[in-house]
């Protein structure tokens, strides 16, 4: 009987997150409507400063919109079979595409190919880039292999993070305050989504202060 109960409180409690997150989607998607009356009728105001500052509140709001929405999809969509990744390659074009648009992204170390989701492995390497250039200027991306497991280490010279708030910024939408703010540009979803990615993987996501200076954000994916 106690199994019984328990196994049906899990199964009230999935349904009720599912219909949470299908209701949020819902609406996350139904603002675009407003959102681009609001970007068009922002063209025709003639003080330039105000034109500008609207349109940045509007570029953080799409922004928002995107980042809960690609959440909160990734997590309820099945993803499919693994795939043989050559992490090297990967990474190496993540670098090239970072360098095109302008970031300075080393990167090191080498690999042999392991199973994987390659397009959400690119998301969460690119999501840690960006970070690494948005608060550090650059990205060094470390790359080194075991049998057991591959790791990527992504690192900058930035500020780091206070260490009681190295867990927290894991968390959807939470952001550190001062140099780690939204006045950067970031909406507080690409540490959560590059952990919920390496997590489907089996592998570990750890955030640490560089003895240099800087952050360290460590991916260990497993071989088997």
């Amino acid at each position: 009987d106690a199994t019984r109960a328990l196994n049906l409180m899990q199964q009230r409690i999935r349904k009720q997150l599912a219909q949470q997150s299908r209701f949020l989607a819902a609406v996350s998607h139904d603002l675009r409507t407003p959102l681009t009356r609001m970007s068009l009728r922002i063209e025709r105001i003639e003080d330039n400063e105000v034109r500008y500052r609207l349109r940045q509140d509007l570029a953080e709001m799409n922004g928002l919109i995107d980042a809960t929405l690609y959440y909160l999809r990734e997590r309820d969509d099945a993803i499919g079979p693994r795939q043989r990744v050559d992490v090297l390659a990967l990474l190496q074009a993540v670098g090239d595409d970072a360098q095109g648009i302008g970031q300075d992204v080393r990167l090191s170390g080498e690999a042999a190919p392991l199973l994987g989701y390659p397009a959400e492995l690119r998301r969460a390497v690119v999501n840690l880039v960006e970070n690494a250039h948005r608060y550090g200027g650059a990205a060094h991306i470390i790359l080194a292999d075991s049998p057991e497991r591959v790791t990527i280490d992504v690192c900058d010279n930035g500020p780091g993070i206070p260490p009681a708030e190295l867990q927290r910024v894991l968390e959807p939408f939470y952001r550190v305050e001062s140099s780690r703010s939204r006045a950067t540009g970031g909406v507080g979803m690409g540490l959560s989504i590059a952990a919920d990615i390496v997590s489907r993987h089996g592998g570990e996501l750890k955030l640490s202060n560089r003895h240099e200076g800087g952050l360290r954000v460590s991916i260990s994916l497993p071989r088997a």
